[in-house]
């Protein structure tokens, strides 16, 4: 998933048909992430992979590059199978067991967190690319764990609190609401398992959110724009404004309506609309020569 740059890719997509150019980019997408609470690699990508922003994730990148951050949505295990707890070793949550995404495994009490309630109803978001049938399973590292060290599943609490099957999808986010668990305050990870139907396949993916129990979250529901960077380390996403013919618009949006005309810029490089569509997940202008023109 490593960007392509516009000339480069429109050269090799010249002779292929539109159509083909959008099948193309949907299997190239990964699968998803949390996206409220945001996760440690979603969070890293909004505040951007070349110049992420935080400490937690600048040293991210430091341990495994900047790839991991474009490749935000394929924390994975192929063939987990429900048996997480025995192909993901202790200390090794945060990145599924997959040395790529090594940097998320960091044991450090400053990651970008979200504020969420101390108990009552909350709504989670799970930001999406490739939709499949399966089941939500969210844990919580249990009262007194040290953010300092490296997160165990002894950690963790022994059940989740959360398990959902197969929510809706809005704007590119599963949407799901549960009761949060009761007898937390301060720093704790919110893990997150996606399990696909067994039936179907044995992938599974994994994330880690940071949140502080403390007061009512600051996070919009899903809206037809992902959340922008964040640079506070207990600051909650906010949505981007909508793009404009003469406006820029950042690369990561999802779901929105563009019309001919409107100029987007990404990985320094302008570009302008040539067809109205709308924008899939994870859509990025140098993956479609067919709607983006490089200015």
């Amino acid at each position: 998933m490593r960007p392509i740059r516009a000339a480069a890719i429109a050269v090799a997509l010249a002779a292929i048909p539109a159509v083909a150019v959008v099948v193309f980019t949907q299997e190239a997408v990964g699968h998803g992430t949390m996206g409220t609470p945001v996760s440690r690699v979603y969070q890293c990508y909004l505040e951007g992979p070349e110049a992420p922003k935080s400490a937690a994730c600048k040293q991210a990148v430091a341990i495994g590059g900047t790839q991991p951050l474009y490749d935000w949505n394929e924390i994975n295990q192929a063939n987990a199978a429900g048996n997480h707890r025995n192909i993901i070793p202790d200390g090794r949550l945060c990145s599924g067991g997959r040395d790529k995404y090594a940097g998320f495994d960091q044991p450090r009490a400053d990651w970008v967190a979200t504020t969420i309630p101390t108990s009552g109803s909350f709504t989670f978001q799970y930001r999406v690319t490739a939709q499949h049938p399966g089941m939500f399973d969210l844990y919580v590292t249990k009262q007194g764990w040290n953010p300092a060290a490296a997160l165990k599943w002894s950690d963790l609490e022994a059940t989740p609190f959360l398990h959902v099957a197969d929510p809706p999808v809005v704007n590119g986010y599963y949407v799901f609401s549960g009761n949060l668990p009761t007898g937390h305050t301060g720093r704790h990870v919110i893990y997150a398992i996606w399990q696909r139907y067994l039936n179907l396949s044995n992938e599974a993916f994994y994330s880690c959110s940071d949140v502080i129990f403390g007061s009512a979250p600051t996070s919009p529901p899903p809206t037809t724009s992902s959340p922008s960077p964040t640079t506070s380390p207990t600051q909650s996403p906010t949505a981007s404004p909508t793009p404009t013919a003469t406006g820029t618009y950042p690369a990561w949006a999802a779901w929105v309506s563009y019309t001919v005309g409107t100029r987007v810029s990404y990985m320094g490089r302008n570009y302008q609309c040539r067809q109205s569509h709308t924008s899939q997940p994870g859509w990025e202008p140098p993956n479609a020569a067919a709607l983006w023109l490089a200015i």
